[in-house]
């Protein structure tokens, strides 16, 4: 079997444990991995990729993606999003949208980003968030990456719902985190979900649900060439 599986990722679960519930639908040997993390706390479109389709990996990886997050302002995490206690700012105002949309044009095109402490980033061998659990302070270098818009889809106070395209190694939290930062209010991730990865989208998207209940083989699409 070869091809890609387009997973509408759960909320709850890991990549790694969504790619294991799909391999135990597959046969017996059957090589399978995915193109691109999400967070445990995220949904959306996650490739799966089965037989060869795993010699593409890099390349899906490079391909264009597109999320859905909802920022809360006013607080802070400890992660950037919702896995830990919320510490409100003190005194944070609302912004107004002129300047809100401001500091998100600050934030589109080949930016240097900071990636957030608790992220699979190495350092000196270790991964971050390993250290940054265990009280470590973890400073990250800035990176460049490549934002190609941010959209407002719709802003409540403390609330703000953004679509976001962008390039590999982008990190959502760290955009919601640096915005909230920017603005003096503070800010991070609620709610995150992968809307398209390449040609793959989530409307086109199959659960987990549905593959126990309807096979693999119908939901396996052709390598991109």
């Amino acid at each position: 079997m070869d091809g890609i599986i387009n997973l509408d990722k759960p909320a709850g679960l890991s990549s790694a444990r969504a790619v294991d519930a799909a391999k135990r639908l597959l046969p017996r040997g059957t090589k399978i991995g995915h193109a691109g993390t999400l967070d445990p706390f995220a949904t959306g479109v996650l490739l799966l990729l089965v037989g060869r389709a795993t010699k593409a990996c890099e390349r899906l990886m490079d391909a264009p993606k597109q999320y859905e997050a909802t920022v809360k302002l006013g607080g802070t995490t400890a992660t950037d999003d919702p896995e830990s206690p919320e510490v409100p700012t003190p005194d944070a105002t609302q912004p107004a949208r002129e300047r809100l949309e401001s500091e998100l044009s600050k934030l589109t095109g080949t930016i240097l980003q900071r990636p957030p402490a608790y992220s699979a980033m190495k350092v000196e061998g270790r991964r971050a968030y390993d250290l940054a659990r265990k009280g470590k302070d973890v400073v990250l270098e800035a990176r460049p990456v490549r934002v190609y818009g941010i959209d407002v889809l719709a802003y409540d106070w403390p609330l703000l719902r953004l679509r976001i395209d962008c390039g590999r190694g982008t990190y959502v939290r760290a955009i919601a985190r640096d915005l909230g930062e920017a603005l003096g209010t503070g800010g991070y991730l609620t709610q995150l979900r992968r809307t398209r990865i390449g040609s793959f989208d989530a409307a086109g998207a199959v659960t987990l649900e549905r593959l126990k209940s309807e096979g693999t083989a119908q939901h396996l699409r052709p390598i991109p060439a």
